[in-house]
C-alpha cells in the first residue's frame, strides 16, 4: 500500500491466473472487489473508524486486465458530508517489469462511517485547497443530484414473476471466508456475486460467451451477514445492438426464517463476444407483458438520465492525465 496524500491511498494487486474468469482476463467482479478495498482503506483512514459501501458509481471497462499484469487502484477523498466520504477511484494496470500503466477504469464510491452500534457518525471534513481538489470536489458534488435521481428511479421498480425476460437466480450461504473487517460480508464480494449472475444471465439469453462493459449504481441497502442465505437475481431488461442490459438485485435472510430482505441493487451491461474477443451483435429483446415493457421503459430512463447529466464528463487535470480533449471522457454516477 501506498499512501500518496493525506486523502489519498494506493494499493497495489498483482493479477494472478487465478483472478481470470470466465471471459478470459480478470472478471469485473474482481476488479470491483479490489475498488472496493483501496476505497475502503481511504475511507478507513480518513474518517478512523470502521465504515461500509453505500453506493458504487458508474465504472466502465474499456479494456480488459490479464493475468501477471501490476494493478494499481488509486482511492482520493474528493467530497465529504456529515458521516459519508465520496472517494474518487482510478484502476489502472500494467506490466510489473516497468513501462507507463494504462488507464483502464474509475468510478466515485460512497463510504460512510458507523460507530459500535452501527449508526453513522460524523467524519472530519474535507477542504479542497488546490485547482485540482476544488475542481473535484465540484464534480462530485454535481453527480449528487443525478445519484438520487437514478436511486429513486431504481428503488421505484417492481419485479414479479410476470415478466418474460430470461432471468436467473443463483443461491447460496455466506461463508466465513466472505468476511469484511467489520464482520458483515465484503462490498466487494458482493459486486462479484452480481457479475457472476450477470454473466450467466446474459449468456443463457445470447447463446455466447460475455463479458461487463459498464457496472452503475451499486445501492447498498443493508448489511449481508455471514451464514446468511444469499439470493441473486438476474434479469434482462434491456438490449442495444451488442449490449445487453442487466438488473440484478441481491437479497438475504436467516436461514431459519422465509423472509430475504433485499441488501443490493444494481444494472450491469454485458456485451457478447466471438471466439476473438470481438463484440457481436446480440438478438433484440422485445417486451411482451405490461411488466416487461415498464422495466423497458426503466432502462432507457437510466441511460437518458446518465447520458444528458450536467458534470457527466470528467475533470480537466484527469482528461489531461489521460491525453483527452476537455470535452471527453466518461460519466459516473
Amino acid at each position: 500500500m501506498t499512501e500518496t496524500a493525506a486523502n489519498s491511498v494506493t494499493l497495489r494487486f498483482l493479477a494472478a491466473p487465478t483472478d481470470v474468469g470466465h471471459s478470459g482476463s480478470v472478471d469485473a467482479g474482481t476488479v470491483l472487489e479490489w475498488v472496493d478495498k483501496a476505497a475502503y482503506a481511504a475511507a478507513v483512514g480518513w474518517a478512523k473508524s470502521y465504515c461500509v459501501t453505500a453506493y458504487v458509481g458508474n465504472i466502465h471497462f474499456a479494456d480488459p486486465v490479464n493475468s501477471g499484469d501490476m494493478v494499481e487502484v488509486e482511492a482520493t477523498i474528493v467530497y465529504t458530508g456529515r458521516s459519508s466520504m465520496h472517494i474518487r477511484t482510478v484502476v489502472s494496470s500494467g506490466d510489473p517489469k516497468g513501462g507507463p500503466a494504462t488507464m483502464r477504469s474509475q468510478c466515485m464510491v460512497i463510504f460512510v462511517a458507523v460507530g459500535d452500534d452501527g449508526k453513522p457518525i460524523p467524519v472530519k471534513q474535507f477542504e479542497p485547497v488546490t485547482a485540482a481538489e476544488i475542481e473535484d470536489r465540484d464534480h462530485a458534488l454535481a453527480r449528487v443530484r443525478i445519484r438520487e435521481q437514478i436511486v429513486e428511479a431504481m428503488s421505484a421498480q417492481e419485479y414479479t414473476d410476470a415478466g418474460t425476460a430470461e432471468r436467473v437466480t443463483l443461491r447460496f450461504m455466506a461463508a466465513p471466508t466472505d468476511v469484511n473487517w467489520g464482520g458483515k460480508v465484503h462490498g466487494g464480494i458482493v459486486m462479484k456475486w452480481i457479475d457472476e449472475a450477470a454473466y450467466v444471465c446474459a449468456s443463457r439469453y445470447c447463446g455466447k460467451d460475455t463479458v461487463a462493459v459498464f457496472s452503475g449504481g451499486v445501492r447498498f441497502y443493508r448489511p449481508l451477514l455471514i451464514g446468511h442465505v444469499v439470493e441473486v437475481e438476474a434479469r434482462l431488461v434491456y438490449t442495444g445492438t451488442k449490449g445487453m442490459h442487466i438488473a440484478v438485485h441481491v437479497r438475504s435472510g436467516d436461514p431459519k426464517g422465509g423472509e430475504l430482505n433485499l441488501t443490493t441493487y444494481c444494472l450491469t451491461v454485458m456485451v457478447a463476444r466471438d471466439a476473438d474477443g470481438n463484440s457481436v451483435p446480440v438478438p433484440p429483446w422485445v417486451p411482451v407483458t405490461d411488466e416487461d415493457k415498464r422495466l423497458h421503459a426503466h432502462a432507457r430512463e437510466l441511460l437518458e438520465i446518465r447520458g444528458t447529466a450536467p458534470g457527466n464528463r470528467l475533470p480537466n487535470h484527469l482528461l489531461q492525465q489521460q491525453g483527452q480533449g476537455a470535452g471527453s471522457g466518461q460519466g459516473q454516477a
